[in-house]
């Protein structure tokens, strides 16, 4: 399992702009096999921070989605937002348990 997870900043007063953008892809994601969560969050203390959060069944699940239609229309319309800064990760998951 993977967890992605990271940060994006955007130009102060554009976050709902990225939300509209970025509606679709997100819609897609959820649907896809492998995918069991898919989250651009807003921070309540920082009106230009979106959090995002993945979770992958697999690597496989992940390489599916990165080269899926739905992602290399996001790539193009992403471009044009107003984005400052991405720092995302991907983390391979050893072992879960409750806490």
């Amino acid at each position: 399992m993977l967890i992605v997870a990271g940060e994006i900043r955007v130009q102060s007063g554009t976050r709902d702009q990225y939300f509209e953008a970025v509606a679709a892809m997100v819609a897609a994601t959820v649907a896809e096999e492998g995918c069991r969560a898919y989250a651009f969050t807003p921070d309540p203390g920082d009106d230009e921070l979106i959090r995002l959060y993945e979770l992958w069944d697999s690597e496989q699940a992940l390489a599916r989605h990165m080269a899926s239609s739905h992602m290399a229309k996001w790539r193009q319309r992403s471009s044009s937002l107003p984005v400052i800064s991405r720092d995302l990760k991907c983390y391979t998951i050893s072992d879960v348990r409750p806490l």
